[in-house]
């Protein structure tokens, strides 16, 4: 069965356009289309879309506010596309914030070097994205007594022991109640670290939003991250996190010191490269080389890290397309360094996760929600 996609853009050549490159898959279909944020909300109660595409500049309602009505309403995944231009970059995280899972430029020359790449691009994003809906309908609305007496025969998809137990006892007056399985407690392994390194790529500013707004001001090592993002997006993007974490976070910059208690975003369109020794390296920005796919690419930025840290970084493979990750954190593997991933179900998109962990290279696969707590506990913060 085709993937159904509903076309949001005031716009009518850009729906006209987006919906004859959907429906040139065979495997996507064009369901729909909106010209404002109201209509996306409407048609997708009706029409049950399995992903979105929507502009964020609309009448009548935008695209940021449509979101998040359709978040709390019919979850499903959305594409924005977006300006490449610094309010367009900051307009595009809120749209990731308000539960947008991924975004693309409206002008396909910037992300491709031909249109058929581009095309490509387009489709492979929508079918990816296709696949976390499951996951996001997992969401269980109110029931009514009848549904909750239904629900006991054949329970709802992604509940909790302890929810699950709830509805049983409101059903069934005088049932036992089931106790909710606890949660695993994380002990540390004991390792010292001097460095940790983060990299992801779709779902990924969400995912880093998560995890460093749970650090602590007095994190004991620099941090570098590396976001697959477009250049105009990065510095945005950092200043964003800068203002809601503790730690403090900067867009890399050539020659910085990596110091305790700071984060490093890689710049897009370029590389970052480590340089130095433990307690006084320093960052190196270089050209992010025309054979290079990805610009940030975190191999290069964890290839380099395991050379001048070894055994001493722990690093992580967040949410995101594709491979990259996986041969740099062999590089941190064979170092004697700890590599953990990401799972599935708590991924956007699981391709960089699953390329480390398929490769056996990651020791631990965990929740988004409970990585933060799982770093504080390996370094003796909790």
């Amino acid at each position: 069965m085709a993937v159904k996609v509903l076309v949001v853009d005031d716009s009518s050549f850009f729906r006209r356009r987006v919906s004859e490159i959907i429906n040139s898959d065979p495997r996507l279909e064009v369901i729909g289309s909106a010209v404002n944020g109201k209509e996306a909300v409407e048609l997708t109660n009706k029409l049950q879309p399995d992903v979105i595409t929507m502009d964020i500049e609309m009448p009548v309602m935008d695209g940021i506010t449509a979101v998040r009505e359709i978040m709390k309403s019919a979850p499903t995944p959305i594409l924005m596309f977006s300006s490449l231009t610094h309010e367009g970059a900051k307009a595009t995280l809120d749209a990731l914030d308000a539960g947008a899972l991924d975004f693309l430029p409206k002008k396909f020359e910037d992300i491709a070097r031909n249109r058929d790449e581009a095309v490509g691009l387009l489709q492979k994003r929508v079918g990816e994205l296709a696949r976390k809906r499951v996951f996001m309908r997992r969401s269980v609305r109110p029931a009514s007594a009848t549904a909750a007496g239904r629900e006991l025969k054949k329970p709802a998809l992604g509940r909790t022991a302890a929810t699950a137990s709830q509805t049983a006892t409101v059903a069934r007056p005088g049932a036992r109640p089931v106790a909710a399985k606890p949660m695993a407690r994380f002990k540390s392994s004991g390792k010292k670290y001097q460095l940790m390194a983060i990299g992801t790529s779709t779902g990924g500013p969400v995912a880093l939003q998560k995890i460093l707004t749970k650090l602590p001001a007095n994190f004991p090592y620099p941090i570098v991250l590396v976001q697959h993002m477009p250049a105009t997006f990065t510095a945005a993007f950092a200043a964003r996190l800068n203002n809601l974490c503790k730690i403090g976070v900067k867009e890399a910059e050539d020659g910085d010191t990596l110091k305790p208690g700071m984060a490093y975003l890689a710049p897009g369109g370029q590389q970052m490269m480590l340089d130095g020794r433990p307690g006084s390296a320093r960052v190196r920005i270089i050209d992010g080389g025309e054979r290079m796919n990805y610009k940030p690419c975190v191999d290069v930025t964890f290839g380099s890290a395991a050379k001048i840290y070894h055994d001493k970084v722990l690093s992580m493979v967040l949410t995101g397309m594709g491979a990259d990750g996986r041969e740099g954190a062999r590089m941190l593997k064979s170092s004697g360094s700890t590599i953990w991933a990401q799972d599935e179900e708590s991924c956007v998109v699981y391709g960089m996760p699953q390329a480390v962990a398929k490769a056996g290279i990651s020791s631990e696969d965990l929740p988004l929600d409970r990585i933060a707590e799982r770093i504080l506990v390996e370094i003796g913060l909790s």
